[in-house]
């Protein structure tokens, strides 16, 4: 069976570079199921998990949004941040969730409030995943 090559790539380095047989990651759009085969592709990615399945084997990466791409067999999920739950620090994720919650309950200017609302999305994505791997 053929498989898709995986990179999960963010401005610190590559956190994955892998084979696995689908890919499912969650786009502006909605979600995108990728196979071996999938046609080429370019889409912008949410604040969201993607899941990297092999068999029963299923792998899970926080995404702090970015883009996908998909050519031949190939995917490339070039990300703002990523994060592997063994990788998150949940001490350092909720006190982020709760430096954002201030924020956004202050409503000083629109711009804070939209940098607070991204980092409370990646606070609670990054803290899901902990909470799904329990």
């Amino acid at each position: 069976m053929k498989k898709l090559t995986v990179e999960v790539v963010t401005p610190d380095g590559r956190i994955v570079n892998d084979q696995f047989d689908m890919v499912v990651v969650h786009s502006e759009k909605g979600e995108l199921g990728i196979l071996p085969g999938h046609a080429p592709l370019i889409a912008p990615l949410i604040i969201s998990s993607a899941r990297l399945k092999t068999g029963n084997e299923s792998m899970k990466v926080a995404i702090g949004g970015g883009l996908v791409e998909v050519d031949q067999d190939h995917v490339t999920l070039l990300a703002q941040s990523a994060e592997t739950p063994a990788k998150i620090d949940v001490q350092r994720a909720r006190k982020a969730k709760e430096r954002a919650e201030r924020r956004i309950q202050q409503k000083r200017d629109h711009v804070d409030f939209r940098r607070a609302e991204l980092a409370l999305k990646r606070a609670i994505n990054r803290l899901n995943m902990i909470d799904e791997d329990i």
